[in-house]
């Protein structure tokens, strides 16, 4: 039997898989990314061949667990060979251990079979945060795509499963934690911020509303700055101060409308 990583498209023995990998373990990544008003999701794509034809397969970025490092070592792992980008926001959601998750379609099975050591695979699931700005697209591997967060289709595996759940999870932690600047540029507009939270909360706030909620947040600080090369009156910029947060915080930031 030969092992593909998804670090490493060259297949190598089960033996020097086994003393590498852990063969039951492995970490997926659920990356999201916000641009032009819309939620995205990084998926990499799967041609799998499969009785003559030739199957078009979307998945989320993951890989097995090298045996010297911790699960948050290979989500970082997985996050810098995927966006070429480091130290960006990663968080552990939950555990999927289905015995079957490797068998829910026959495409899917038949195509990871030969790859795998063992049937039985445990994945850890991780949502990761970051700002679009900040890729280099030439980073992207090949078959990576970031695909709008309300179009996702059929993924492999239990990857709709993984997915669901982690952005069920990001959307309770945004209520409760100031994430929501981890997918804003480093000034934005109180605009670009409300419609960040609109987008994915899948709803509109009021804007007077929303405002007395800002504007509550010390840790949001007015720059003297305005946007350029808009056609509209330009807005002022501002920016998210973490130290201030973590300063004035008395009680856990609650974002709820």
């Amino acid at each position: 039997m030969t092992i593909e990583s998804e670090s490493n498209p060259n297949r190598i023995s089960q033996e020097a898989f086994e003393r590498e990998f852990l063969p039951t373990l492995s970490v997926d990544c659920a990356i999201f990314g916000y641009d032009d008003n819309n939620l995205r999701v990084l998926v990499r794509r799967e041609y799998i061949p499969l009785d003559g034809d030739v199957h078009l397969e979307w998945k989320l970025p993951g890989n097995h667990v090298k045996r010297t490092e911790t699960i948050y070592d290979t989500a970082a792992r997985i996050l810098k060979e995927q966006t070429g980008l480091e130290n960006i926001y990663v968080k552990q959601f939950s555990v999927f251990s289905d015995p079957e998750r490797l068998k829910r379609n026959l495409v899917d099975y038949e195509w990871v079979r030969p790859r795998i050591v063992d049937d039985r695979v445990v994945t850890v699931g991780f949502y990761s945060l970051l700002n679009m700005n900040d890729i280099d697209n030439s980073m992207l591997i090949e078959d990576a795509n970031w695909m709008n967060a309300y179009e996702v289709e059929r993924l492999m595996f239990d990857h709709n499963e993984i997915f669901e759940e982690a952005f069920k999870k990001l959307r309770n932690d945004l209520l409760h934690d100031p994430l929501v600047f981890e997918l804003l540029p480093e000034k934005f507009t109180l605009t670009q911020m409300q419609k960040l939270y609109e987008t994915i909360f899948n709803t509109n706030y009021d804007k007077r509303n929303y405002r007395r909620k800002i504007n509550k947040m010390e840790y949001l600080i007015p720059l003297d700055e305005f946007q350029t090369g808009v056609s509209h009156k330009p807005a002022r910029l501002y920016s998210f101060n973490r130290d201030i947060y973590e300063e004035t915080r008395t009680e856990r930031f609650d974002f709820r409308m």
